[in-house]
């Protein structure tokens, strides 16, 4: 039996020896089990996803890098492989280690869903963390403890979280969604790296995104100051190396769903069955010199075994003539950059060119409408969209109520629109408001709640504008931090803005494209555009704000259609499925086609409600 003396003794060389020449991905080979909850539970394999290899391997003690950036899109791995690295500095490498969420709400689903099941599934893990306690706080939500070191998460928003402690190792998880600016004390990323300065040497950072807008992503910034490596694989037919690129992705006519890899210099047809020869083949090449201390990675869905290239191709043949979603599959996918177009200026008079009747009915594509309402001091605005599939959409009524919000009177008349029908070109019931948002911002807050509380029942929604980029357009739940506990939904105006500006320069109908009727007045035109995205600095990084372009615009036209858009995704949030409905609609007869058991001159003549826009 060991006495207490040798028991020390041999506490004391464990502690002073150097550490294991184990690089992160051998640990993962030999100690990771993904739970059962996971696409492919049971033992890590790194030849499942062999470009993950040296970018976990640079996260090693025995790597001389310090910091490590990937650039990626969905479904590579990159978490899994700081996961890999979390186990192995709990397991051989302990320190004090920080990991940065963009939110603290993130920090907690992310403990519940990553780091307690790696810790549970991987037995060295298991018996190295201190089981949950109420009363321990080594083992909490935000804190792992360890022998010899800790895990401390945090969100990008804390301020208090990101200087809590100094870090050996920083995981700075999805930074692209990261705020501006944390609590009024700066960039988050830099006072988490300050976290490290200590370590400078021996510190291990590692950043990991897939992208957002170009000029303004964090992640890409990064990639571009290091060595920028990308993963060349080679031909199947003729050897040479070459990324895999999505101007080299073909489909036989008709078929995306076989779409193939075609090689750069033989043209070459490469098959997605010979896909994992082309990884497991592959290696990572740098194409710039870099600092010499950062490696970057930059990888997009084309690599991935989890996602087939004929799945990306048919994806990206439903979103590509509306910009906001093509935005997204270009992040995602390819692990790119969007090009802002919402940075041109808007050509008012080409809108009001392409304005068209469609007469006292509403278009047969519409499927759901959904109104915006504006508090001003003397009046409340309000404009009604309908909403067709891939959110087609058309602005059928606008309405100006004059009236002091102060009083009764012209909420009266703001309920009585919203109870408005609206006759439809299919032989289905007039239509209704399915929702509404209110904005609560501005002087006239209390009757704005008084007035949305009495009608949740019939989905009038209060609402709160918030700009800046990363904010939802709908949150996951209300808050109800306001006088009276009312479900308040804070909406993210500028992502709606984004979209729409993308959406307004779309030429022809189809997915995203606006349609606006022959009657609305060039006023209406000036305010849907009186906004332009503007870039300015602020402590050192640029920010892109949405912003009048000339003092004293107006711009209620925008905003009611910036609100009735948040109100369509708070139905989607309900369970709303507009190409389903859409589906669905499109198998009923127009009206005058006779359907069976109907007839047009049976039915009773329907009293068409306009709202038409209005002068002063």
């Amino acid at each position: 039996m060991q006495s207490a003396a040798e028991w020390a003794d041999s506490v004391w060389r464990r502690g002073i020896a150097p550490e294991p020449l184990l690089t992160v991905s051998e640990w993962a080979d030999e100690h990771r089990m993904l739970p059962a909850l996971s696409a492919e539970p049971g033992r890590w394999r790194t030849n499942r996803t062999p470009f993950l290899a040296e970018i976990m391997d640079c996260l090693s003690t025995t790597s001389p890098v310090e910091r490590v950036v990937f650039q990626k899109g969905a479904q590579l791995g990159g978490t899994e492989a700081g996961l890999n690295w979390v186990g192995y500095v709990i397991h051989h490498a302990p320190g004090m280690m920080l990991m940065v969420q963009p939110s603290i709400e993130m920090v907690r689903r992310n403990t519940a869903t990553r780091i307690d099941p790696l810790i549970e599934t991987s037995p060295v893990l298991r018996e190295r963390v201190s089981l949950a306690r109420s009363k321990d706080s080594g083992n909490s939500t935000s804190r792992k403890k360890f022998p010899g070191g800790m895990l401390v998460m945090t969100g990008a928003n804390s301020a208090v979280g990101l200087r809590s402690i100094p870090a050996r190792y920083l995981f700075l998880d999805e930074v692209d969604g990261y705020p501006l600016d944390a609590d009024g004390e700066g960039d988050p990323v830099a006072l988490a790296v300050q976290r490290t300065v200590t370590f400078r040497g021996r510190r291990k950072i590692f950043l990991v995104s897939t992208p957002t807008l170009k000029g303004f992503s964090r992640i890409e910034a990064a990639y571009l100051e290091s060595d920028q490596r990308r993963y060349f694989v080679p031909c199947l037919h003729c050897g040479e190396y070459q990324t895999i690129e999505w101007a080299q992705i073909r489909w036989p006519e008709g078929r995306r769903d076989q779409a193939f890899f075609a090689c750069s210099h033989c043209g070459g047809v490469m098959e997605e069955h010979q896909k994992p020869r082309l990884m497991s083949a592959g290696e990572w090449r740098a194409t710039a010199k870099g600092d010499g201390r950062t490696a970057g990675f930059h990888l997009s869905s084309l690599y991935s075994p989890f996602e087939t290239w004929g799945e990306i191709a048919m994806e990206h043949r439903l979103v590509h003539k509306d910009p906001p979603r093509l935005k997204t599959w270009i992040n995602t996918k390819l692990g790119e950059t969007w090009e802002d177009p919402a940075a041109e200026i808007m050509d008012t008079h080409s809108l009001m060119a392409r304005r068209e009747a469609w007469g006292d009915m509403l278009p047969a594509e519409i499927v759901a409408l959904t109104a915006g309402v504006d508090v001003q001091d003397n009046r409340l605005e309000m404009q009604v969209v309908g909403w067709g599939k891939d959110q087609e959409s058309w602005s059928v009524g606008y309405m100006v109520l004059w009236g002091d919000p102060a009083k009764p009177e012209v909420w009266e008349d703001l309920d009585r629109a919203l109870l408005n029908t609206w006759p439809h070109e299919r032989q289905v019931a007039d239509l209704s408001i399915r929702a509404a948002a209110v904005d609560t911002g501005g002087h006239h807050t209390g009757a704005a709640y008084d007035f949305c509380r009495s009608r949740l029942g019939r989905r009038v929604w209060a609402i709160k504008g918030r700009g800046g980029q990363g904010v939802p357009i709908w949150p996951r739940k209300p808050s109800r931090s306001n006088k009276g506990n009312l479900p308040l939904f804070t909406i993210g105006v500028d992502s709606v803005k984004d979209a729409l500006a993308a959406r307004l320069r779309i030429p022809e109908p189809g997915p995203g494209y606006c349609h606006f009727p022959l009657d609305r007045e060039a006023g209406y035109f000036e305010q849907l555009t009186a906004e332009r995205v503007m870039t300015r600095y602020r402590m050192g990084r640029p920010e892109r704000v949405w912003m009048l372009k000339s003092d004293g615009a107006r711009n209620e036209a925008l905003d009611t259609y910036v609100y009735a858009t948040a109100a369509l995704h708070g139905l989607n949030a309900a369970g709303l499925n507009l190409n389903q409905e859409a589906a669905r609609l499109a198998s009923i007869p127009l009206k005058g086609e006779g359907a069976p058991g109907t007839h047009p001159a049976s039915q009773k003549p329907k009293t068409t409600i306009r709202s038409p826009w209005l002068n002063w």
